[in-house]
């Protein structure tokens, strides 16, 4: 069972229920991946709101990694995510949004990985 206050995530793949976690080592993963130097980067670049086929097929596989599943990138490419593509989407969305959480402020973009306003460093 997933635990939201790891940033976890669960969901049907496969016929399945898996869970998914963008662990540190599943971010640095993302970064190299996208070519971008630090968190902040990454959040932009997915806060932009349009993630292409592959850009959801990465996320997927680094979440599935990250909760300890041996998924290459190109595997994840051929899961069966319940719901199809839009489940897919979906399912990257909401491991996004367990990993940087929702910006309060919409100028910043849906996600943020500085603390909100508040929150003990």
């Amino acid at each position: 069972m997933a635990n939201p206050r790891r940033g976890e995530v669960e969901a049907v793949i496969d016929g399945r229920p898996r869970t998914l976690c963008l662990t540190l080592g599943a971010l640095a993963e993302l970064e190299a991946a996208f070519g971008v130097d630090d968190l902040a980067a990454l959040a932009a670049r997915f806060g932009s709101g349009r993630l292409s086929a592959r850009d959801i097929m990465r996320i997927l596989a680094a979440g599935l990694r990250g909760a300890g599943e041996a998924v290459g990138d190109e595997d994840a490419g051929r899961l069966r995510v319940e719901g199809g593509l839009l489940g897919a989407a979906d399912l990257a969305g909401r491991l996004l949004v367990a990993t940087f959480g929702r910006a309060e402020d919409p100028a910043r973009g849906p996600f943020d990985p500085s603390p909100s306003p508040g929150t003990p460093p």
